[in-house]
């Protein structure tokens, strides 16, 4: 996408290509039609058609500073263009006259304006020379050739040296120059993306230092105090500030700064939360299955934070000290940005009648927040053993709204 101020340069630059063409155009067919009166004795309506455009052009293009349109100059300028050129065309020889490629000049400078303008004017010109054939091969010619025939070889190499210097000189030029501008302009703007995405890489890796500091300090404090509650809670915070840590370290090391790859995630968090509860001496089998799936910082930090309360409390309250067990999390795709998140324990549950919303628990509160961010539904899976919970879940700038009934279970 094109910054305002290179939006205004290349406007300012197409209304100078649009003027200079019409200058330059008007010029040259008033000198080619007073060559055809003074020095080709063509006396009939084809130096009269190269003058009255060249002066009609020349108003068009002072009319431009009144009205400021570009599209009405550019537009006049080719409708009559074209028409002159099919005129002289006619009465120069139809099919075989040399002017005729002066048709294809209309169509260069149509694209030159715009994509839409330059196929209108093709097919046009492919339609008008057809029938320029048609009218030429017919039994009775309507509009006859007026160049006398000691004059049609000087008449065309004229009318070729027009064109050519017309296409070269004008369209051509023009045509290079703005080629060279969009490249200037591509290069420019994939440097300022490279500027960006280094700014933003730096910003993720000072965010996750800033978390890591906080982790640090949240430590630091729980050594200090012998109260077991306390540091439990200090604990919890850590890891809650670790996982959104993760997150912006896995965005700095990538190339796509938008996205992060969530099953190495998920992993890394998972190991990292077992390694803490548990020791890196465990029992605790982690069971992922998470196919190729990608998610923007905006769900990856609450879902994270929600993955991290449960497997948590998996930890702490599901499987023994020294037991052994198992934790799965999986993620489905169920369309194109809504998930489905199933994640459990094999351990000892907690009763059936435990409610989210009136829960004096903090994680579970925080595991409900957390789902209603996601604008997403949570509910128990009591056919397993343990405690497992299935997540619906959409990325966040998509709304997924939920059926209320279905909020939690």
């Amino acid at each position: 996408m094109l910054r305002p101020l290179e939006e205004i340069h290349q406007l300012k630059d197409k209304v100078q290509l649009t003027i200079r063409v019409n200058y330059i155009s008007s010029l040259l067919t008033i000198i080619f039609g007073i060559l055809c009166i003074t020095f080709l004795s063509i006396t009939q309506i084809i130096p009269y058609l190269f003058i009255s455009f060249g002066i009609l052009n020349l108003v068009n293009t002072y009319f431009y500073f009144k009205h400021r349109s570009l599209n009405l100059t550019y537009n006049i300028s080719s409708i009559m263009g074209l028409a002159t050129a099919i005129a002289i065309t006619l009465f120069s020889g139809g099919i075989n006259s040399p002017f005729i490629f002066v048709l294809a000049i209309i169509v260069f400078t149509g694209y030159i304006s715009t994509q839409t303008y330059g196929r209108v004017y093709l097919n046009l010109n492919i339609l008008i020379i057809v029938l320029i054939y048609s009218q030429s091969v017919a039994e009775f010619n309507f509009t006859p050739n007026v160049v006398p025939i000691e004059s049609r070889n000087l008449f065309s190499l004229f009318s070729i040296i027009f064109s050519v210097y017309m296409l070269g000189s004008v369209v051509g030029k023009n045509l290079l120059k703005a080629h060279s501008d969009l490249h200037k302009i591509k290069k420019d703007n994939e440097i300022s993306i490279k500027e960006k995405d280094t700014l933003l890489k730096e910003i993720h890796h000072r965010v996750k230092n800033n978390l890591q500091t906080v982790s640090s300090l949240l430590s630091l404090q729980s050594r200090s105090t012998e109260d077991k509650k306390i540091k439990n809670i200090l604990k919890s915070s850590q890891n809650r500030v670790i996982s959104m840590a993760m997150v912006h370290e896995m965005l700095y090391m990538r190339k796509d700064l938008s996205k992060i790859e969530y099953s190495s995630y998920v992993r890394e968090l998972g190991d990292y939360l077992i390694k803490s509860f548990k020791g890196s001496e465990n029992n605790i089998t982690l069971n992922i299955v998470i196919p190729d799936v990608k998610l923007g910082i905006d769900t990856a930090i609450p879902l994270g934070l929600l993955i991290n309360e449960i497997i948590t409390n998996a930890l702490k309250y599901g499987i023994e000290d020294k037991g052994h067990g198992e934790i799965y999390i999986e993620i489905k795709k169920l369309n194109k940005l809504d998930y489905e998140l199933v994640i459990g324990d094999n351990g000892a549950g907690f009763p059936k009648d435990v409610n989210f919303n009136n829960s004096e628990t903090l994680g579970l509160k925080l595991i409900h927040n957390l789902v209603r961010q996601l604008q997403g539904t949570i509910n128990r899976d009591h056919s397993k053993k343990g405690t497992y919970y299935i997540v619906t879940f959409s990325e966040v700038k998509h709304q997924f709204i939920p059926d209320p009934k279905t909020i939690v279970k």
